[in-house]
C-alpha cells in the first residue's frame, strides 16, 4: 500500500465549536478524500519489475533456499561430513538466505525503506485511495446518507473529553505516542471523515498506525454521531498497542474495575492473596472471611480429577449408518494412535486425550478432549480438530461439516455434558472447620449449616431444576477472579458449575464442607492474561505465563486457587444466611450516599 505514514500527536486537538465549521460546509469536509499525488517519488520506483512481483521472488527465494541448505545439512550429517566445510553453491544459497531474510524482516521492504528515506508529506497524502484492498473497504462501509448526519447539522459540536488524570505517573510506564507534529487540521478531517462514513472505524489502527491517536479520533467521532459525551470514559493511561488483534476492537477507551484482596487463603500448604476484580459490595470482604476461617482450621486442600478442553465438531452423512460408521471408526481403541498423531501435529502441548461420539439422525457430533499446557485452549483444539476432520475426509468423502462446533463441547452455555463429563480442569476442594471457628469467626453453628446447605443448595436447587448450580453463589467468585487474572468472563457460565456439600464430622462437632468443580475453564498465557494489569495478578498468585519446567501445571495450580475461593466464599455466605446476617451486611457494605452519577475527576 503506498500510503505515507504520518506523524503522530499523543492527544487529540479540541474540535472548534460549530462557528468554526459552518453546517453548510461539514459535509462536503467530511466527505473529503485526498488522493496521493501520482508524480511522488517512492522507493519502489527504482525496482524493474512490480512492488508485488518483487516481493514474490524474495518469498520465493527464501524458502527454496532454506529447503536446499536443510537437505545439504541432512545429508552431510548421514554421510558423516563436517558441517562447517561448504561448496560454492552452498555459499551462494547462504548470501541469498540472508539478503531475503533481510528483505522480508521490514515487512516486504520496499515500502518500509520508502517511509524512512522519503520526506514526511503534507496531510493530503495521508488518506490516498489508490490501494484496491481500502477501496473495496471503503465502497462496503460508504453509506448513501452518512451515519448521523443530521445529527452534525442539528447537533452542537461537543468538546473533547478532558484528558484523564492520574496520581500515578502513567507516562513514565506506558508507551506513549511518538510523535507530535500532526496538525488540528488533519485531526478534524480525519473524524470529519469518520462521522461520514468515508473512512471506516475499523480501518483507523491501520491508516494512522498509532493505536492511541486511533482510539481518540474514534472516541471523538462516535460523540459527534451519536450526541452523548463520554467524558466518565478514561482514555490515558492505556496500552492500546497491546490489545490490538488480540483483545478488543475498535476501541475509545477502557472500564475502571476496583481490585481487592482476600486472604491469605492457606491451600495445599501454601498462601495465597486472592485478587478479585468486582463492583459488588462486601464480596471481598465474605470471601476474605471465609479464607480466614479456612487460614484457623488448618487449611484446605484440593484434587484435581482431570485436565482437558474440548471441542465438538458437527457432521452430516446421507444416512444414519453412514453416520454410525464414522462414530465406531472414531470409537476404536486400534485408531486412537492415528488419529492423535494427526490431531497433535497443530501444537507442541496439544494431546489428544478421547474422542466421544453422539448420533441425532444421519448427524454425527464428536466431541475431542486434549490436553492444552498452560493456555485455556480453545484454539489449540479448534486447530487439532480440524486437522483430523482434514483427515477423515480421504475416508470419508461423503461427509459433510456442518460446523467446526457443534455445542456438544460445550462452550459459555451450560450443558450437562459439562457436568457430567467436565471441560477444561475439574477440581474438588475440601476443609475441615473447627467447631470454635464456626462460632467465633462465622458466628453460627454447624447444625444450622448442614441443614441450611442440604435445603437450600441442594433441595432448592433442585426444585429451580438447576443445571451445575447446587451452590450458594460460586458464580460470584469465579467472576471475581477471572477479571482479575485475565480470563475470558463468558466461561464463567460453565466454570461456575459446582455442588457444595456440608456435613458435621467429629460426633457432630467439627464441619467438612466441599465443592466439587467439574468444568473450571482457565489458562496463564493467551487472551486477556497478558496485559499489564491481568498479568500483575496472575503474578501475584505465582502463575503467571507458562511453566517452562512442567507445562501446564501454572493454570491447573490457577483452577485449585479459583476453587479454593469459592470455598472460602461459599462458607461465609452461607454461614452469614444462617446467621441472618445477610442483609444487614449488604445494607452496611453494598449501598452508598454518594452520587456515583458524576465521574471521578
Amino acid at each position: 500500500m503506498d500510503l505515507k505514514q504520518r506523524s503522530i500527536k499523543p492527544h487529540l486537538h479540541r474540535i472548534p465549536s460549530s462557528a468554526a465549521f459552518p453546517p453548510s460546509n461539514i459535509k462536503a469536509k467530511a466527505a473529503k478524500v485526498v488522493m496521493v499525488d501520482e508524480d511522488s517519488t517512492k522507493a519502489s520506483d527504482a525496482l524493474p519489475l512490480p512492488l508485488y512481483i518483487t516481493n514474490g521472488v524474495f518469498f520465493t527465494l527464501f524458502f527454496s533456499v532454506v529447503y536446499y541448505l536443510l537437505t545439504r545439512w541432512r545429508e552431510k550429517i548421514r554421510n558423516s561430513t563436517p558441517l562447517h566445510v561448504v561448496t560454492l553453491s552452498e555459499i551462494a544459497a547462504i548470501v541469498a538466505f540472508v539478503a531475503s531474510f533481510i528483505y522480508l524482516l521490514g515487512f516486504f521492504g520496499i515500502s518500509f525503506v520508502q517511509s524512512l528515506i522519503i520526506p514526511r508529506s503534507s496531510h493530503d497524502d495521508v488518506w490516498a485511495a489508490d490501494d484496491d484492498l481500502d477501496n473495496i473497504i471503503l465502497k462496503e462501509d460508504t453509506r448513501s446518507v452518512p451515519c448521523a448526519a443530521a445529527a452534525i447539522v442539528d447537533c452542537p459540536t461537543l468538546p473533547s473529553p478532558k484528558p484523564q488524570t492520574h496520581k500515578a505517573n502513567v507516562d513514565d510506564v506506558l508507551p506513549r505516542p511518538n510523535n507530535t507534529t500532526s496538525s488540528e487540521e488533519e485531526d478534524q478531517e480525519i473524524i470529519k471523515s469518520v462521522v461520514a462514513g468515508t473512512t471506516p472505524s475499523y480501518a483507523l489502527e491501520s491508516k494512522l498506525g498509532d493505536c492511541y491517536r486511533a482510539a481518540a479520533i474514534r472516541r471523538e467521532a462516535l460523540q459527534r454521531m451519536t450526541g452523548k459525551s463520554v467524558e466518565g470514559l478514561p482514555l490515558d493511561g492505556f496500552d492500546y498497542q497491546s490489545i490490538l488483534g488480540q483483545c478488543c476492537e475498535m476501541p475509545i477507551g477502557y472500564v475502571q474495575i476496583p481490585v481487592g484482596i482476600a486472604g491469605p487463603l492457606l491451600l495445599d500448604g501454601r498462601e495465597y492473596s486472592v485478587p478479585m476484580a468486582t463492583t459488588e459490595g462486601c464480596l471481598v470482604a465474605s470471601t476474605n472471611r471465609g479464607c480466614k476461617a479456612i487460614y484457623a482450621s488448618g487449611g484446605a486442600s484440593s484434587v484435581l480429577l482431570k485436565d482437558g478442553m474440548t471441542r465438538a465438531p458437527v457432521v452430516r452423512f446421507g444416512t444414519a449408518k453412514r453416520a454410525a460408521d464414522l462414530k465406531f471408526f472414531l470409537e476404536d481403541p486400534l485408531h486412537f494412535d492415528t488419529l492423535s498423531l494427526v490431531f497433535n501435529r497443530s501444537s507442541r502441548f496439544g494431546r489428544l486425550q478421547s474422542i466421544k461420539c453422539a448420533i441425532a439422525g444421519k448427524n454425527l457430533y464428536m466431541r475431542f478432549c486434549c490436553s492444552t499446557g498452560d493456555a485455556m485452549g480453545m484454539n489449540m483444539v479448534s486447530k487439532g480438530v480440524q486437522n483430523v476432520l482434514d483427515f477423515l475426509q480421504n475416508d470419508f468423502p461423503d461427509m459433510d461439516v456442518i460446523g467446526i462446533s457443534g455445542n456438544f463441547c460445550s462452550d459459555k452455555k451450560p450443558a450437562a455434558v459439562n457436568w457430567i463429563e467436565g471441560r477444561g480442569k475439574s477440581v474438588v476442594c475440601e476443609a475441615i472447620i473447627k467447631e470454635e471457628v464456626v462460632r467465633k469467626v462465622l458466628k453460627t453453628d454447624v447444625g444450622s449449616l448442614v441443614e441450611l446447605n442440604m435445603l437450600k443448595n441442594l433441595t432448592g436447587s433442585a426444585m429451580a431444576g438447576a443445571l451445575g448450580g447446587f451452590n450458594a453463589h460460586a458464580g460470584n467468585i469465579v467472576s471475581a477472579v477471572f477479571l482479575a487474572t485475565g480470563q475470558d468472563p463468558a466461561q464463567n457460565v460453565e466454570s461456575s458449575h459446582c455442588i457444595t456439600m456440608m456435613e458435621a464430622v467429629n460426633d457432630g462437632k467439627d464441619l467438612h464442607v466441599s465443592v466439587t468443580m467439574p468444568s473450571i475453564e482457565v489458562g496463564t498465557v493467551g487472551g486477556g492474561t497478558q496485559l499489564a494489569s491481568q498479568s500483575a495478578c496472575l503474578n501475584l498468585l505465582g502463575v503467571k505465563g507458562a511453566c517452562k519446567d512442567s507445562p501446564g501445571s501454572n493454570a491447573r495450580l490457577l483452577a485449585t486457587i479459583v476453587a479454593g475461593s469459592v470455598l472460602a466464599g461459599e462458607l461465609s455466605l452461607m454461614s452469614a444466611i444462617a446467621a441472618g446476617q445477610l442483609v444487614k451486611s449488604h445494607m452496611k457494605y453494598n449501598r452508598s450516599n454518594k452520587d456515583v452519577s458524576k465521574p471521578a475527576s
